[in-house]
């Protein structure tokens, strides 16, 4: 299963080569991310995700430019990998016709009033299940 964010482009997202900038695409990851883990997994009864989490990496492949347009690109959010203490998050942005960038973030639970990372929990474990599937192949650029 995906978790599925339609992301509005903005026309400030454009650089001077006329197409989204690659550090614009980070915010869309976030944004899909915040939506998925702090609104979908809250509304599931899971609230730790919005107390603390924080990003260890961030890896991104662009696959082709993206320009303006009305039209929201959808970011598409699945988990590949749940240890004890963090897990990883793979995403496509992408339409119907092209995928534009394929991303992965290793995330770590944290708790903000101890300062120091913590174990997923039991529940935390159970939300991200369903979305666990494999990663995308990554090219090898040399």
């Amino acid at each position: 299963m995906r978790y599925v964010y339609p992301c509005p482009l903005r026309w400030a997202d454009m650089d001077s080569f006329g197409h989204v900038n690659n550090v614009v695409y980070l915010r869309y990851l976030e944004q899909a991310r915040v939506e998925w883990m702090f609104m979908t997994a809250k509304e599931a009864g899971i609230k730790e995700f919005s107390l603390g989490t924080v990003v260890a990496r961030h890896e991104i492949e662009y696959k082709r430019p993206l320009v303006y347009r009305s039209d929201p690109v959808r970011v598409e959010t699945w988990v590949t990998r749940i240890g004890n203490a963090s897990f990883t998050v793979a995403y496509e942005v992408k339409d119907d016709e092209f995928v534009y960038a394929i991303a992965e973030t290793v995330l770590v639970p944290y708790d903000l009033a101890a300062e120091r990372p913590r174990r997923v929990t039991i529940e935390e474990r159970d939300y991200l299940k369903p979305y666990l599937a494999a990663a995308l192949p990554k090219s090898r650029h040399r």
